[in-house]
């Protein structure tokens, strides 16, 4: 993985835990040459991995409406800074440019951008990983969540394997390392030309 697309939240939440994690996983990411992709932002958890991933001299591509960026909440440091015109374009060219997906603690925007690129990956649209930094038990919920989905029979048991859970952030880059993609569709099918 050369780049990794990071989902969290534009506050840095109550628990002081929630920055620190994030600082730990920018350094990560510096540290084994790993560019980060991010919405572009300077604050809350956005900023602070941005931040860590500068601080020690590694990359990070932000992509960000024009809307955000007319507010001063794009990062001025950004090695390279794309805006875009809606938050639609934003979500296509993060996951374009990123080989793997990681959401930190956040609000309803990182559940949108988390869900919609599993949903991609569920649809073979991508085959790339997904993770989260279960910073405290704080996605244990949606977890659980989304166990009782698939026991409910909404989501196929092998499309569980598309979520990779750890609160250590360097586990959690190999289990995505390890990654391979469920060979069937959203329905249960076996697809002859399933992404690899």
């Amino acid at each position: 993985m050369r780049s990794i697309c990071v989902f969290c939240g534009s506050s840095s939440g109550r628990d002081a835990a929630y920055s620190a994690a994030a600082t730990s996983f920018g350094e990560l990411l510096a540290s084994q040459n790993i560019e980060l992709v991010w919405g572009g932002g300077n604050v809350g958890l956005m900023g602070i991995v941005a931040d860590s991933v500068l601080a020690e001299g590694g990359k990070a591509y932000g992509v960000i409406p024009s809307f955000m960026a007319d507010r001063e909440l794009a990062h001025p440091q950004a090695t390279e800074l794309a805006v875009v015109s809606s938050m639609h374009i934003r979500k296509a060219a993060m996951a374009e440019r990123a080989d793997g997906f990681v959401a930190l603690p956040g609000g309803f925007g990182t559940l949108d951008e988390l869900f919609e690129i599993i949903t991609w990956a569920q649809l073979h649209i991508h085959a790339k990983p997904v993770g989260l930094l279960n910073v405290r038990g704080f996605f244990d919920p949606l977890l659980a969540m989304v166990k009782h989905m698939s026991q409910e029979g909404f989501i196929k048991a092998p499309h569980l394997g598309l979520i990779h859970v750890s609160d250590d952030p360097a586990t959690l880059l190999q289990l995505m390392r390890a990654h391979t993609a469920p060979h069937g569709d959203w329905l249960g099918h076996k697809l002859s030309n399933a992404v690899g």
